[in-house]
Parts: structure tokens; sequence; C-alpha cells
């Protein structure tokens, strides 16, 4: 029986894709999918490679038929990393069903000795056996309807759903009227909700990523952009017109990925987040959204409103030879400290605090 011929692989920028690889990258998305994340879009890869110039697709092909496509950032070492690894919520390549691929292969082709990944999707079966660690991310799903969504709510987090309410309606009386704009087009809008996040993670201790130039300007031009298979959204809780809350996200056409929420911090007794997220699920699902994403991590809230989980991976793939030696030593070990924190409440408690101490000390 003959062994079947490995796929012919070269490398391009993001930039390079043909429409016509643009749009077989949407049907192969569509077809190996129920539920495609907008992360895993050649938009979202294309709108990395015009902020990231170390970012590449692997485009694969037998013949003239094109296989799919692997996107990736590679490093001048050969260390590779998922597209937008630190901000991006799905990860992984988009490939044909018959494509047979041996993943050592891949990494040749594409000069790398390492990809690292956190967030890998559950059917991605190459990378899978790569993977050290899984994790929950919390969704909602609304197959059928926001009205079924309402019954689960009232079954399984009634109470948290009766406080987001009646907080709906003390900032109504107190505030003034909440308007609801689910796709915002206002750019102060969105200056306004990166300027509160930002805040929120000097506040709390953590690395603020939109320190860093790149990924500022990518969410702006992921707020331009309004592709089927990804677009941005801006979601904004008003009370007589002051934004109260926020959330700047991504949508496909079934799948709505959150990202970057926030409110204002002068008005935390209300309680705005929960209030946005409500009306937030309410006109996804109305939009045609099948499922609602919250992402990886843990939060209370998430477990208020979710109806279930999918499962998302870390790891690394690596070549054997000293490149892939030489990432295991620069990124093992820290990923086994956040590994051991992650698995001991007292010590998850106490990193907490002490990020808590550092944020109240850069707050002064």
């Amino acid at each position: 029986m003959s062994t079947p011929r490995l796929p012919r692989i070269h490398v391009v920028h993001p930039d390079d894709l043909t429409p016509g690889d643009l749009e077989l990258w949407g049907e192969l998305s569509t077809a190996t999918a129920d539920a495609v994340n907008p992360f895993m879009s050649a938009q979202f890869t294309r709108a990395m490679g015009q902020v990231r110039p170390d970012t590449r697709v692997a485009v694969l092909h037998r013949r003239r038929e094109r296989l799919g496509y692997f996107p990736y950032q590679r490093s001048r070492w050969g260390h590779g990393r998922a597209v937008g690894l630190g901000v991006s919520d799905c990860q992984g390549a988009v490939l044909h069903p018959d494509a047979q691929l041996d993943p050592l292969h891949l990494m040749r082709a594409c000069s790398l000795n390492a990809w690292e990944f956190n967030h890998l999707e559950s059917g991605q079966d190459l990378f899978l056996p790569y993977a050290t660690g899984q994790f929950a991310s919390p969704v909602v799903d609304l197959t059928h309807g926001f009205a079924r969504y309402e019954d689960h709510l009232r079954t399984h987090s009634r109470r948290f759903v009766k406080t987001a309410r009646a907080q709906e309606r003390r900032m109504n009386r107190q505030l003034g009227p909440l308007r609801y704009v689910h796709d915002e087009r206002n750019p102060e809008a969105l200056r306004t909700l990166l300027a509160w996040k930002s805040a929120h993670y000097r506040r709390t201790g953590r690395r603020d990523p939109f320190a860093q130039p790149w990924i500022t300007e990518l969410v702006d031009r992921l707020a331009h952009t309004t592709s089927p298979h990804c677009s941005g959204i801006l979601s904004v809780l008003y009370a007589a017109d002051r934004p109260v809350a926020a959330h700047f996200g991504l949508r496909s056409q079934t799948v709505f990925s959150c990202w970057f929420p926030s409110y204002d911090r002068s008005l935390a007794t209300y309680s705005p987040g929960r209030v946005l997220y409500l009306r937030m699920i309410e006109a996804a699902a109305a939009s045609g959204i099948r499922l609602f994403d919250f992402g990886r991590g843990d939060a209370a809230y998430k477990n208020s409103f979710k109806t279930g989980d999918l499962l998302v991976h870390e790891g690394a793939l690596r070549t054997t030879g000293p490149g892939g030696t030489l990432h295991w030593l620069r990124s093992e070990p820290t990923r086994a400290a956040h590994r051991l924190v992650r698995d001991h409440p007292a010590l998850k408690r106490a990193a907490v605090r002490t990020l808590r101490a550092v944020g109240a000390v850069r707050s002064r």
C-alpha cells in the first residue's frame, strides 16, 4: 500500500493571499467546524499581518488544489507561535478534511523549530498530541434562541439574573434612560473602553496589553473589519447618553467571541457589566449567533451566564535539535510555574493578592 503523498507547502505574507485564498479559507472553515470562531478567519490573520511583520501563512496544496492554511508568527530564532498569541482566543490550522499532513514536515517547511499555542481548538487533531494542558472556555448555546436561554437562566442562575434586572431598573431611575447599541461605530466610545480597560489592568497589577502599540492598532483595524467571517463589534450601554459599560469583540456568522469588556468604575455598585452582557447576548441571538463564547479564564460572572464549556488547549510542538531544546528551556519553566499556581488555590489566592498590591502602588 502506497504512502499518501505529503502536500507541497509555500509560505506567504498574509497580504499576499489572493481573493481566491480568502474565499477558500472561509469555505474550509465552514466545512470543517460547526461553529467557526472569528479568530480562525483569514481576516484576523490579515489584520495581524498588518501590525506584526513576523506573521506568515503556510499555504498547503497538491498539484493545483489548495488544501489549507496554517497561520503563525516566527521569531528570528525560528521559534513560532500561534497568530496573536496572548490576544487570540482560538488557534490552529484550517485544513481540507482529506489533507494528509505530518506536523514535522509542516514545521520544516515553515522554518520553525517550535510552535507554541494556548487556545487550540479541540478539533485540531494535528496538534492535540502536543498539548500539555486544557482549559474550560465558558459558552452560551443560543441555537434555540434567547427565550430558551432565558429559561435556562431562570433555572440555573435565578438570583444572578434577578439582581441584574433590578440593577437595570435602578440605573434607569437614578442615572437616566438606558440605551443599548449593539454595533456602535463612534470611535470615541472605543477610546473610552480602551482607557477603562487599561486602567483596570494597571489597577489589578496585570500587564496592560494596550501599552503595546500593535495591539491598539490591531483593535482599531478589526473595529473597521466587516467580513461575514470576522467583524469587529463594539457594544455600548448608555445611561442618559453617558457610556456606563462597553465591550469590543469579534463575530463570525454564527459565533460571537468576547474579547475586551469594561465599565465605568465609579458606577460599579450598579453592576453595569452584567446588564451589558444580558443585552449583548439577546442582540447576538437576534442577529443569528448560535454560540456566545466568553473565552478561557476563571470568572464568577462567566459561570453565571454560561450554558456549558468548550475545551481549549495549550502546549508546543517542537522539533528535535538545538532550536527545539532552546525553546523548551525558555518557555517550559514559566509554563510549569503558571500551572503550579493555577492548580493550587492557596498559591492562586496569594498571587492575586500580590497583583492587587502591585496595582495599588501603580495607581497612587
